[in-house]
């Protein structure tokens, strides 16, 4: 799969260790190197900051989407290749999937998880076929994992659902498994209850 867009969900906070700034920043490095645009939620703060200026200073093309609301609030980045002003998080979220070829979560909070889950469930549904990972950070989506297993072993995700996400800590490996991905067709699990 060819891929030359790629939305990073990721938080508008640096997070507690440094290790999250290098991962945003090797990110956004990657990216650029191999001629991926990315595409994030337009800010200039946190691990959106990082993850844009990485992929700028490397000559990288960074698209972003910001709803107007959050313009100031989340300090729109000046200094993007586009900055799309929308005006809410839905508009935001679609325009976002609408240009990604693919979607990378790095470490963040709950409107990461949130964008993140929203494009799992539209893959899931079959609303697109495009990859989608984590990228783990020194175990920071861990307990996430176990959690997405057990939602597997208590039937409520299909095996080949939670296939969909691929996991990796370096970002070179996981652009090269979202590039490798194939989509697979597994109906979403419905079964009726016993009366």
């Amino acid at each position: 799969m060819s891929l030359r867009s790629i939305c990073v969900f990721c938080g508008a906070s640096p997070g507690a260790r440094p290790a999250y700034r290098e991962a945003a920043e090797a990110l956004g490095r990657g990216l650029a190197e191999r001629g991926i645009t990315l595409v994030y939620g337009g800010g200039a703060v946190g691990l959106m900051g990082l993850v844009a200026d990485a992929a700028l200073a490397a000559g990288g093309e960074v698209i972003g989407i910001i709803p107007q609301s959050l313009k100031d609030a989340e300090i729109g980045h000046p200094g993007l290749t586009r900055l799309e002003v929308v005006d809410s998080m839905h508009a935001r979220k679609a325009r976002m999937a609408e240009l990604a070829d693919a979607f990378i979560a790095l470490p963040g909070g709950l409107g990461t998880l949130e964008e993140l889950f929203e494009v799992w469930t539209w893959g899931q549904l079959g609303y697109h076929g495009k990859p989608l990972g984590l990228l783990e950070v020194e175990g920071f989506y861990a307990r996430l994992r176990d959690f997405l297993d057990h939602l597997v072993t208590e039937r409520f995700v299909r095996p080949q659902h939670r296939e969909m996400l691929q996991i990796a800590s370096a970002p070179a490996e996981l652009i090269e498994r979202l590039t490798q991905w194939q989509p697979t067709v597994a109906p979403k699990w419905v079964e009726r209850s016993p009366n």
